[in-house]
């Protein structure tokens, strides 16, 4: 059983899968810088903007558990699980992750900065 509220919860999951998602998006950059694709630039464009979103996102998720003495590192990882450490207001905890469920959200946050944060409806 968990000592960790879900609002932190939430938050540490995001502070697992934000690196995930920056990682992603910078290969998928260099990958259309590379490619023979006649115009880049819009790609690279959209990637850009999701990236700076998950960007400052990640600062808020890390400001908020500097804020809350969490801490979260990653302990070891299989071809199945991949093992974190909570450390929570003096608590640790291990938890493990299902590697499918972590490509799974990370997959999910990537369509999400595609297309619902980064294209949010400007005011006119």
């Amino acid at each position: 059983m968990t000592r960790i509220p879900e609002a932190d919860r939430n938050m540490i999951e995001k502070a697992i899968y934000l690196p995930m998602v920056i990682t992603i998006l910078n290969r998928d950059l260099k990958v259309i810088e590379s490619s023979p694709f006649k115009l880049k630039r819009p790609y690279s464009k959209l990637i850009e903007r999701a990236l700076k979103s998950v960007q400052e996102d990640l600062v808020e998720v890390r400001r908020y558990l500097r804020k809350g003495n969490i801490k979260v590192s990653k302990l070891n990882g299989d071809e199945s699980f991949t093992m974190y450490c909570f450390l929570y207001k003096g608590y640790e905890e291990h938890h493990n992750y299902f590697n499918p469920r972590l490509r799974n959200k990370t997959e999910e946050l990537l369509c999400y900065y595609f297309f619902e944060r980064v294209h949010k409806p400007e005011k006119i």
